[in-house]
C-alpha cells in the first residue's frame, strides 16, 4: 500500500495541538521561568556534588560524599555509558520541563487509543482526559518527575502489547521493546511494577478470549514475542537495573540483620519495608469519591478558602490582622480524610466518570473486562489498611493487602499504596472514550443508547444529589488533626474549619452534578439528532478541558513558577555555611536546623533526602545520629555541627573531638552479632577500639584472628586527596597496625590499594571501613570503580546494536513490500 501524506497530516495536527496545550498550561516556561518543585529542590541538593565533579573533570562519579555520609549515585541521576535508550527519551522530551511530561501523557495515550482502533478525533479527546487528570498534574507540581515519566510511557507499552496480540507481530515486538525500554529509563520501578499488574490482567483477558476462539497457538506465540521484547528492553537498561538491584540489597528496601530497635524492643525482621510504613498512605472508602467530586474530602491539606470563609473570620476573632488572616486562609487545612498529607484530590473528572459509567452499558468483551478489572484491582489495593467502609489505624486489617505484602514478590519494597491508583486513572478515561465510540457507532441501536443514558444519568446524577441532600447525615467533616487545632485555637476555630469543609463539599458536588447534566445533555442532543456528531465531540472536548483544567489550576498554576535561577540554585549559604566553607580540609557537617538537602548542597553532609538510603547508615542515624550522640558523630569525622541559637538564627559548633579522616586503633573488639555491634557504639572508645563482627574478623585475618595492635606516637595517617570516587592517604607506623576510615563501607565498587596493589578491606563499627596496614610508610588509595557499571554498559551496547539491526531490517522489509 503506497505511503499517503494525507493520512499523516491529521496526526501531525493533533501532535501540534498537544504541544500547544502543554505549553499553554505551563505557559511561564516560555518566559524562561521554571516550576518550583519541592522534590526536585531536594534532588538538586543531593546531586550537586556529582554534577560539579562532572563539570570539573568530565568524569562521571557513581559515589557522592555529600549525603548520608556517602552513598552511590545510582538513584541520583547517574549517567551510564552506551545508554542510547536514554538519548531517545531525551529526544521525545524536547519541550521545556514540565511541559515535556504533559506532552508525553498526551502522546502515549493517543497512540494507545489509535492502536485500539479509535478514531483519531476521539483518541485526541481521550489523550486530554488522561493527560489533565488531576493526580498526573499534581505530581508534576510537587516534583515527582520520575513517577510522571514512568506513567507517561505506560500507554505506549500497552500499545505494543496489544499490537502483538492483533497479529502485528514485528511492529508489536519493536514497539514493546522500545516502549518498555523507555518505561525502565524513567527509573520509577514502583510505577513499572504496578504496570505489570495491568499487563497481567490484560493477558488474562486475552487468554480467556483465545480459549473461547480456539486460537491459543497465536496467544502463546504473542506471549513469547513479548517476553523477548521485554528482555531486550531490560538489556537496553542493563546498567541501571543491575546497579539498582545491587544497591537495593544494601538499602532500606533490603533485609536487615538487626533484630532489635533502639529502645531495646524486638524488631520485626522483614525482607522489605515495614507494613505500617507501606500502608501509611491508604485511601479511605469514602475518599475514593474524590475521583468524581474533587473536594469531596476537602481537597488538600492546604486549600485557599478566601476572605469570605469561616476560617478567615475565625482567625480574625483570634486576633489576627486582616493580612495575617488572609494569608492563613490561603493554606487552610481542609482535608479531612485518612491520609497524613494530601496535596490535592486524585480527580479524574465528573465528565469522564459519566462516560465511564455510560460505557459500562454499551461496551462488551475483553476490552471492557480488562479496563474494569484494572480499575477495581487498583482501587481495592489502594485502600491499603482500610477495608471498604471501615477506616482502620491497624496496618494489617485488610486481608487483601496482607496477602500482597506477605506473598506477592517485591510488593513490600514500595510504600504509599495509594500510588497504585495510577492504574485506574489510565483505565477509567480509556473506557470512557469507548463510551463515546459506542455513542457514535451505527452498530448499536438507538434504544440501547437511550437506556444507557438514562441509567448513567440516574447513577451519576443521583449519587451527587444524594450526597447533597444527606451530607449532614453521612459525614461530620472532622479531620485527623482537629484535636490539635482545638487544643491550640479552641472549639470555635474547629467549627469554622468544619463549616468550610462542608461548604467546599457542597460547591464541588453541585459542580459535578452540573457537569453530569451537561454531559447528559450532549448525549441527549446527539441522540435526538439536534446535535451533529462532530459538534458533540467538540462539546465533550471543551467540557472535559473545562472540568479537569479548572480543578488542576487550583493546585498547579502560574503562581508556582519562579525564575529559573531560583530553581537551579535553590539554596543560599548562611553565615554558618560560609564560615565552614573557609575550611578546605576533609570533614563532615551535621545540620540540625533543616530537613532539606541544603547541607548536601554545600558540604559533605550527614543529612540528606532519599527514599532508599543505605540501610546500615539509616540504622546508625536512628540509633545515634538523630540523638546527637557525639561519640558516633566523632567517628564519622563530623567536624562542624550547625544548630539553632536562642535568637532564632544559627550558630556553628566546631567539634574538636572529631576523629579525622582515618586513625590507627589499638584493638579490635569482636562481637557475635550486628545487634551487639551497633549497641557497642554508644560507649565505645572509638579512637582506640573498633567493633568487628566475628565472621568478618575470621574472613579478613585468614591465618588467625588478630585483635591487638601497637600504636606509638609516631604512627600517623593523613589524607592527601579527596574526590567523591577517589581517596588517597599516606601512613607512617613502626608496627603493623589497623586503620579505621571515617567512610561508609560499601563493598560493591570500593576497591582498596596499598602501594598500588589491590588489598581487601573490612567493615568495622557497623558502618565504616577498616584495613590492616603493615609497618612502614605506605600510600593507601580507595577507588570507587563498580564492576556492575562496566558489565551493564557492555550489555546495553550489544542490545542497542541488536535493536538497531532489527529496526533497519524491518524498514528494509517494509520498503521491499511496497516496491
Amino acid at each position: 500500500m503506497p505511503f499517503s501524506i494525507k493520512k499523516i497530516i491529521p496526526h501531525g495536527l493533533v501532535m501540534l495541538g498537544f504541544v500547544v496545550l502543554a505549553l499553554a498550561y505551563f505557559s511561564p516556561v516560555l518566559q524562561g521561568k521554571a516550576l518550583f518543585q519541592s522534590d526536585i529542590m531536594q534532588y538538586i541538593g543531593m546531586s550537586k556534588q556529582q554534577k560539579d565533579f562532572k563539570a570539573q573533570t568530565g568524569e562521571e562519579t557513581y559515589w557522592t560524599n555529600a549525603a548520608f555520609g556517602g552513598m552511590p549515585t545510582y538513584q541520583l541521576g547517574a549517567k551510564y555509558p552506551h545508554n542510547y535508550i536514554k538519548k531517545l527519551d531525551l529526544t521525545l522530551r524536547f519541550l521545556p520541563r514540565p511541559a515535556d511530561y504533559l506532552f508525553l501523557y498526551f502522546l502515549g495515550f493517543y497512540i494507545l487509543l489509535l492502536v485500539l482502533k479509535v478514531d483519531f478525533k476521539l483518541a485526541a479527546i481521550g489523550a486530554l482526559a488522561f493527560g489533565f487528570s488531576t493526580y498526573l498534574i499534581i505530581i508534576l507540581g510537587v516534583g515527582h518527575n520520575s513517577k510522571a515519566h514512568a506513567i507517561a510511557y505506560m500507554p505506549l507499552v500497552l500499545s505494543g502489547i496489544i499490537l502483538t496480540f492483533q497479529k502485528k507481530y514485528f511492529l508489536g515486538f519493536l514497539l514493546t521493546a522500545v516502549a518498555m525500554g523507555l518505561e525502565i529509563v524513567a527509573n520509577h520501578f514502583q510505577m513499572t511494577y504496578y504496570l505489570m499488574f495491568l499487563v497481567i490482567i490484560l493477558g488474562i483477558a486475552y487468554l480467556i478470549d483465545a480459549f473461547k476462539k480456539q486460537v491459543l497457538a497465536h496467544y502463546f506465540k504473542s506471549v513469547a514475542l513479548l517476553a523477548g521484547a521485554v528482555l531486550l528492553a531490560v538489556a537496553l537498561n542493563a546498567t541501571n537495573i543491575l546497579a539498582t538491584q545491587e544497591y537495593v540489597k544494601e538499602s532500606t528496601r533490603g533485609n536487615t540483620e538487626l533484630t532489635m530497635n533502639p529502645d531495646g524492643s524486638k524488631k520485626e525482621v522483614t525482607s522489605g519495608l515495614d507494613q505500617d510504613y507501606i500502608t501509611e498512605y491508604s485511601y479511605g472508602f469514602w475518599e475514593s469519591f474524590n475521583l468524581f467530586i474533587p473536594r469531596f474530602m476537602g481537597g488538600g491539606n492546604s486549600e485557599d478558602v478566601g476572605k469570605d470563609s469561616e476560617t478567615y473570620k475565625a482567625y480574625r476573632t483570634l486576633g489576627a490582622t486582616p493580612s495575617q488572616a488572609a494569608q492563613e486562609s490561603q493554606r487552610a487545612p481542609m482535608y479531612w480524610g485518612d491520609q497524613p498529607i494530601v496535596e490535592a484530590p486524585a480527580y479524574v473528572g465528573a465528565v469522564v466518570i459519566f462516560l465511564f459509567v455510560f460505557a459500562l452499558f454499551l461496551v462488551k468483551g475483553r476490552l471492557k473486562w480488562w479496563l474494569v478489572g484494572g480499575t477495581l484491582f487498583a482501587w481495592i489495593l489502594s485502600l491499603g489498611k482500610n477495608w471498604f467502609f471501615v477506616s482502620d489505624p491497624n496496618p494489617d486489617s485488610n486481608p487483601i493487602t496482607n496477602f500482597f505484602i506477605s506473598s506477592m514478590p517485591l510488593y513490600n519494597k514500595f510504600r504509599a499504596v495509594t500510588s497504585i491508583q495510577v492504574i485506574l486513572e489510565l483505565c477509567i478515561p480509556a473506557l470512557a472514550i469507548f463510551g463515546l465510540v459506542k455513542l457514535f457507532s451505527n452498530k448499536i441501536n438507538s434504544d440501547q443508547k437511550w437506556h444507557a443514558l438514562k441509567l448513567t444519568t440516574l447513577i451519576t446524577g443521583g449519587l451527587a444529589l444524594i450526597f447533597l441532600l444527606f451530607k449532614g447525615a453521612f459525614f461530620d467533616f472532622s479531620g485527623g488533626n482537629d484535636a490539635l487545632y482545638r487544643q491550640s485555637y479552641g472549639q470555635a476555630f474547629v467549627d469554622a474549619l468544619k463549616a468550610d469543609r462542608k461548604s467546599l463539599f457542597t460547591q464541588d458536588t453541585l459542580r459535578s452534578l452540573a457537569l453530569v447534566l451537561i454531559a447528559a445533555g450532549l448525549v441527549y442532543g446527539y441522540l435526538k439528532q439536534k446535535l451533529k456528531g462532530h459538534w458533540a465531540m467538540v462539546g465533550f472536548a471543551v467540557l472535559i478541558l473545562f472540568d479537569l483544567v479548572g480543578v488542576d489550576k487550583r493546585y498547579v498554576n502560574n503562581d508556582d513558577f519562579v525564575s529559573a535561577v531560583q530553581v537551579n540554585k535553590p539554596f543560599q549559604a548562611n553565615e554558618a555555611d560560609k564560615q565552614i566553607m573557609q575550611d578546605t580540609g576533609y570533614y563532615r557537617v551535621y545540620d540540625l536546623t533543616t530537613n532539606s538537602t541544603k547541607p548536601s548542597y554545600f558540604h559533605n553532609s550527614l543529612n540528606g533526602y532519599h527514599a532508599a538510603k543505605l540501610r546500615r547508615y539509616n540504622d546508625l542515624f536512628n540509633w545515634y545520629i538523630s540523638k546527637n550522640n557525639l561519640n558516633v558523630l566523632n567517628m564519622l569525622n563530623t567536624k562542624y555541627i550547625i544548630a539553632p541559637n536562642e535568637e532564632g538564627g544559627v550558630f556553628t559548633f566546631t567539634n574538636e573531638e572529631a576523629n579525622g579522616s582515618a586513625w590507627f586503633i589499638e584493638r579490635l573488639k569482636e562481637v557475635k552479632s550486628e545487634n551487639e555491634a551497633i549497641k557497642a557504639l554508644d560507649s565505645l572508645d572509638n579512637k582506640h577500639v573498633a567493633v568487628i563482627n566475628h565472621k568478618d574478623i575470621k574472613t579478613y585475618f585468614k591465618s588467625e584472628a588478630t585483635g591487638s595492635f601497637s600504636v606509638d606516637s609516631t604512627a600517623s595517617i593523613q589524607i592527601k586527596k579527596h574526590d567523591p570516587n577517589y581517596l588517597k592517604y599516606t601512613t607512617t607506623n613502626d608496627q603493623d597496625g589497623f586503620v579505621v576510615f571515617s567512610e561508609v563501607y560499601y563493598s560493591h565498587g570500593w576497591k582498596a590499594y596499598l602501594d598500588g596493589k589491590q588489598v581487601p578491606h573490612v567493615r568495622v563499627n557497623y558502618t565504616l571501613r577498616g584495613m590492616y596496614v603493615p609497618a612502614g610508610r605506605h600510600e593507601i588509595v580507595f577507588k570507587f570503580d563498580p564492576e556492575i557499571v562496566k558489565t551493564g554498559s557492555n550489555i546495553a551496547l550489544a542490545s542497542s546494536i541488536l535493536l538497531g539491526l532489527l529496526l533497519i531490517g524491518g524498514l528494509a522489509y517494509a520498503l521491499k513490500k511496497r516496491l
